[in-house]
């Protein structure tokens, strides 16, 4: 299941949301499994904080779910790096990506991988776009070749 959504937030609110993100303090440590190594750079935010305000009401509103918001955080990775395939979280849990970048085409990188069925499917992180899919699907980002790649996800769970 992955559900895909384009023109997540109003002009203002992405732009605003984008320029979040470049100011961002980010840290180094995330481990998508623990027998992986950390890739990337994230940062938390809190139930206080505006933009996971704004962000759980939009996602409520554009896919219609009712389980809990369990975390939300900025990924950050930098220009090639190579993040690792992995799985979010047992079934009955979704995550939310929410893709800020401006985005030029295909060979620019950073889509989002996913193995169904034994093949790659990639979504390409177009600019204001949010997909929706099962943790449990494997997934992995990858990196833009040029510039930094930021990516809002979102952890739901009953």
């Amino acid at each position: 299941m992955i559900k895909i959504h384009d023109n997540f937030l109003d002009l203002d609110d992405l732009k605003s949301f984008y320029s979040f993100c470049l100011k961002s303090p980010y840290y180094y440590g995330e481990r998508d499994a623990p027998n992986l190594a950390p890739t990337g750079l994230i940062t938390p935010l809190n139930p206080d904080n505006f933009w996971y305000k704004v962000f759980e009401e939009r996602s409520r509103e554009v896919f219609n779910t009712q389980q809990k918001i369990y975390r939300m955080y900025i990924n950050l990775f930098l220009p090639r790096e190579l993040p690792n395939f992995h799985r979010d979280g047992p079934p009955g849990e979704n995550t939310l990506l929410f893709y800020p970048n401006p985005y030029k085409d295909l060979n620019s990188g950073g889509e989002t991988k996913f193995i169904v069925n034994d093949e790659i499917r990639s979504i390409p992180p177009v600019t204001n776009r949010s997909i929706l899919f099962d943790a449990t699907l494997m997934h992995s980002a990858s990196s833009f070749r040029d510039n930094p790649r930021f990516t809002l996800a979102i952890k739901f769970r009953d």
